[in-house]
């Protein structure tokens, strides 16, 4: 520049000196009569020597002030440079999406965020206000347009708001949008930069914490919030109770927060869940106790609860939360039905010995009547009201004597839970059981009908399953419909390792719409017959149950019944 200004200088000086010359030459000549010929050079020289210093003064102080402009502007452009490339590097680095707004000719941009976080490929962005609000969820966008307008009529230059974006695959995102508004000189607001920020799982927190301490306050059982460790050996410090605690103990938040749950400790506690307690907080460990608890007023009561660690995202023991349960009802109520237990458990042992010794001092006389019985068949009786009464006395006799056997059947089943069971042949059993019902089946002859080709073994107990047999098929014998043939069919069928033995007959069905809930009832009778017992079902069903097994029917009045067994075959 300085250069440039002493050329500046030097061509001034030549084209002065230049016109100087010429002048001289031309006017010498009308001057020289006057003056002296070199006075008007002299004096031209000279002035042109003092213009052309100040002339040169002035372009040095025009190159120092252009030089100061020039490096002020290659700074402020040096700081947009480094600005720009920051802008680029925190738009690359931010998982933010930014955004710029020129207000005036209404155009926006956005960086890669968009995409990222949206899903948004570059075609389908759009360049103006409107594609960005047709994206905020309906039911947020009114709010959000009015408060953002609103900001942009006033004063301040900071913004933010919560909403609702919709992404590219249609499902919307909570997002936290703040924005820095610029303003001309006259105040009116020309551009807006601003950040959005996804805060779906913020938000998806903080309804999990909201919904979370609506459980907390909301609860029956006592929450209890304590500090992580011991205090003084005493249980960690209390921080936070719910409202169930103070109707639970009658101690209010401000009057146990900072406390040791040990104040609740009275003569009666259980010291050794205490220690228990302890010794779990100690390792950190979760622990369930049951001791008496004492209120705010003293008074005693039972309380369940467990203690709980909670840790941070560090994994470090935070806090203790404890759950408890007022369980006096509970425990007066175990108590009773502990008393209860023992004494139904000295009944049934009495109900037991007065069946064995009534069964006992029973069987004795019936044995004696039976034979005295016996000898009067062998002696004639012409007398035929005597022989109708002994015949019915005879009768009776025999009835009550298998009766008698069947209830200690029962009793022995009850007394005796677990039975021994072995593989059987169905053939056999129901072989042996036909030959001891020859005489039932000869009298009446039904058509039976057998079909054990899908099962042949049947892991069980003989006693038992041939009594079940015995009478199921007596009862679809004796109970038969006069009015057509008996008709019994029995099959078996396994699916895995269950086996269905199924019995259908024929007969005189049983209403079950009045009498579903009292077939394998005791000395439950469905017929006028007058050798039932009533006995029966009640034996065949605690036989089926005491095998492990199930029994189901199926009946109707004058169509029929189908008995359905079910048994494990292993």
């Amino acid at each position: 520049m300085k250069n440039k200004n002493n050329r500046i200088t030097l061509i001034y000086i030549l084209v002065s000196l230049f016109m100087v010359v010429i002048c001289h030459g031309l006017l010498g000549k009308y001057f020289s009569l006057y003056t002296s010929p070199y006075y008007f050079l002299i004096e031209n020289i000279i002035f042109i020597a003092v213009s052309a210093t100040f002339l040169k003064s002035i372009l040095h102080k025009k190159d120092i002030k252009n030089t100061v402009v020039y490096n002020k502007l290659r700074n402020t452009n040096i700081e947009i440079k480094e600005s720009n490339e920051r802008y680029d590097i925190v738009s690359k680095a931010t998982s933010d999406i930014i955004w710029d707004w020129k207000i005036q000719e209404d155009e926006m941009s956005w960086n890669r965020g968009i995409e990222n976080v949206f899903g948004y490929a570059p075609d389908q962005v759009g360049t103006g206000s409107k594609w960005w609000f047709d994206k905020i969820h309906p039911e947020d966008t009114i709010k959000m347009s009015i408060k953002l307008y609103s900001f942009i009529e006033q004063k301040t230059e900071k913004w933010q708001d919560q909403y609702r974006f919709r992404c590219a695959d249609g499902t919307y995102k909570f997002v936290l949008d703040r924005g820095f508004i610029l303003k001309d000189k006259n105040g009116k607001s020309v551009r807006m930069i601003g950040a959005i920020q996804d805060i779906t799982k913020q938000k998806e927190e903080e309804q999990r914490l909201k919904l979370l301490e609506t459980v907390i306050t909301q609860a029956k059982d006592s929450i209890i919030i304590t500090e992580p460790d011991l205090y003084d050996g005493n249980i960690p410090k209390i921080v936070y109770v719910n409202p169930a605690f103070s109707v639970m103990s009658g101690y209010e938040p401000d009057e146990i927060i900072g406390e040791s749950p040990n104040i609740f400790i009275g003569p009666n506690s259980d010291m050794q869940e205490y220690e228990k307690l302890s010794s779990s907080i100690k390792n950190k460990q979760d622990c369930q106790i049951e001791t008496i608890s004492y209120k705010k007023n003293r008074e005693e009561y039972w309380v369940g609860f467990s203690m709980l660690p909670v840790y941070n995202s560090d994994g470090e023991l935070s806090h203790w939360v404890s759950i408890q349960r007022d369980i006096t009802e509970e425990k007066k109520q175990e108590v009773e039905k502990e008393q209860l237990i023992r004494e139904l458990t000295q009944n049934n042992k009495d109900l037991q010995q007065f069946s064995y010794i009534t069964s006992h001092n029973l069987r004795a006389p019936l044995s004696n009547l039976t034979g005295l019985l016996n000898l009067i068949e062998d002696i004639p009786i012409e007398n035929p009201e005597l022989k109708e009464i002994l015949d019915g006395f005879n009768k009776s006799t025999h009835l009550l004597n298998e009766t008698i056997e069947d209830l200690v059947k029962v009793i022995v089943i009850k007394d005796n839970p677990s039975i021994q069971k072995e593989d059987l042949s169905l053939k056999d059993v129901f072989e042996n059981v036909f030959s001891q019902l020859d005489f039932l089946i000869g009298l009446h002859k039904p058509i039976i009908i057998i079909d054990f080709e899908k099962v042949a073994v049947l892991h069980t107990n003989k006693a038992y399953l041939e009594s079940i047999l015995l009478n199921l098929l007596t009862n679809a014998i004796k109970y038969k419909s006069e009015n057509k043939k008996s008709k019994i069919t029995i099959s078996a069928n396994k699916v895995d390792d269950t086996v269905f033995l199924v019995f259908k007959d024929n007969g005189i069905g049983i209403d079950l719409v009045r009498n579903k809930d009292k077939v394998f009832g005791l000395y439950q009778r469905f017929h006028d017959f007058p050798d039932s017992k009533g006995l029966g079902l009640y034996l065949v069903k605690s036989q089926v149950e005491a095998m492990g097994g199930t029994i189901d029917i199926e009946s109707e009045v004058n169509k029929g019944t189908t008995f359905t067994l079910t048994f494990k075959n292993k």
